[in-house]
């Protein structure tokens, strides 16, 4: 199955899942798990905003940072400039935050409030290079709104 085949079925998958659940936390861990059981990530995660920073949320994967200040690294960036961010070779991204040195390629999704406030952010990254592109892009866009916050 490709990669936009996979995705098909996860966004229609993760629709049915969080469907009348109100807890963001649930929403986030279920979203989270879903996208890493059928992708296969190396980590996927959610940094929720609070306090003027990014703190850890429900993540699959390895131990990660716990708090990312505004602006800083990709996933700061991303909250920011209120855009994705698809970063092939993380040693390329200026102020990137090395969580792990086995991380080698990222994307960065902001995940919107109803009154378009960043509130989370989900992050996912690859041991490989390159891992990250269009199609990634544009189904994590349409699950992070799904799951509008």
């Amino acid at each position: 199955m490709d990669k936009t085949e996979k995705y098909r079925i996860l966004t229609e998958q993760i629709r049915s899942l969080i469907e009348g659940e109100t807890d963001s936390v649930a929403v986030m861990a279920n979203v989270c798990a879903a996208i890493h059981e059928a992708m296969g990530f190396w980590w996927t995660g959610f940094y929720r905003v609070l306090n003027g920073e990014l703190v850890l949320g429900p993540f699959q994967g390895p131990v990660a940072c716990m708090h990312i200040g505004y602006g800083k690294g990709v996933c700061g960036t991303a909250w920011k400039e209120k855009q994705t961010i698809i970063v092939p070779d993380v040693e390329q991204f200026p102020g990137h935050i090395a969580c792990s040195s086995l991380s080698r390629s990222e994307i960065v999704v902001p995940v919107f409030s109803k009154s378009r406030e960043v509130v989370a952010v989900l992050d996912i990254d690859s041991k490989e290079l390159s891992t990250f592109d269009e199609t990634d892009r544009e189904y994590l866009e349409e699950i992070c709104k799904i799951i509008e916050l």
